[in-house]
């Protein structure tokens, strides 16, 4: 199987375009709760593929406003690769989203892509998940203020936080979906100090010093600061280790999820991400 099999074809991929700004790119991610979004520029030679701008720059760089200041450069494959080239370039680089490309955006192959092969039967499903599950569980206490989880989140550098109780059983799950959705961005000003010299300063040019007030704009992402249980999902689907990753796959399928629990009997023992499963490949 190809990437042209199984990838979005450039017809029907959204786009954001230069010059542009945030609130373009934001907007977009919040009704399709994608990780990235492609931008492009248009120029006298046609479309220009210039790179993504995922969600973690968007929350991480609030004070960003023009897309391409934003734009994160990323690796891209061709129409003719194999699936199996595809989840491996995914796994070394830790990208959920690939440009298509050949001299211009051809289309976008995804993680979700891959496990639509993988649920179909297209490619290898026949891995059990006890033996591509992740033992490093991040969990989140189901208290935890939603602005204090998405830090979490951030340093834990994962997409995803089990929410367990006050007797530690799991509650829930948060996803930076579930926190992207509610996020919005503010603006406001702040006091700049007393750092601009005056006459009296020795590292003052000649005496110049300011005039007007000392304030600047600033940009921020504002989260909730509710409680986790608010905004997480509290109907968790589960796996156990035997099931196999083609099983697992249309899990995720069904219930439009990017991770599963692991359990054994009552008890959690690992977390199985979709980009596990291209481990089985």
């Amino acid at each position: 199987m190809n990437v042209a099999d199984a990838m979005t074809p450039r017809s029907e991929v959204v786009t954001v375009e230069i010059p542009g700004t945030r609130d373009d790119v934001l907007e977009y991610l919040q009704e399709r709760a994608f990780s990235s979004v492609p931008v492009i520029k248009d120029t006298d030679d046609g479309e220009e593929f210039r790179g993504l701008i995922s969600r973690d720059a968007l929350i991480d760089r609030p004070d960003e406003d023009q897309l391409a200041l934003l734009v994160e450069e990323v690796p891209t494959i061709t129409a003719e690769a194999s699936i199996q080239e595809a989840a491996r370039l995914m796994v070394a680089e830790n990208e959920r989203r690939i440009p298509v490309v050949d001299g211009r955006l051809e289309g976008i192959v995804t993680v979700t892509d891959v496990v639509h092969a993988i649920a179909s039967g297209d490619v290898d499903g026949d891995t059990e998940v006890g033996n591509l599950a992740r033992r490093d569980i991040n969990c989140i206490y189901v208290e935890t203020p939603l602005t204090v989880a998405e830090r979490e989140l951030s340093h834990a550098e994962v997409p995803y936080g089990v929410v367990l109780d006050a007797e530690g059983e799991m509650t829930g799950m948060l996803t930076e979906v579930d926190i992207i959705e509610v996020a919005r961005v503010v603006e406001g000003e702040d006091d700049t100090g007393e750092s601009i010299a005056n006459e009296d300063d020795e590292w003052a040019w000649e005496g110049i010093k300011a005039v007007g007030g000392r304030y600047m704009p600033t940009r921020n992402v504002e989260i909730p600061v509710e409680p986790v249980s608010e905004f997480m999902t509290a109907d968790v689907v589960t796996v156990s280790k035997r099931l196999t990753a083609g099983e697992a796959a249309r899990l995720m399928i069904e219930h439009d999820i990017e991770q599963i629990p692991l359990v054994a009997g009552d008890e959690l023992d690992g977390i199985v991400r979709d980009v596990d499963l291209l481990e089985g490949l």
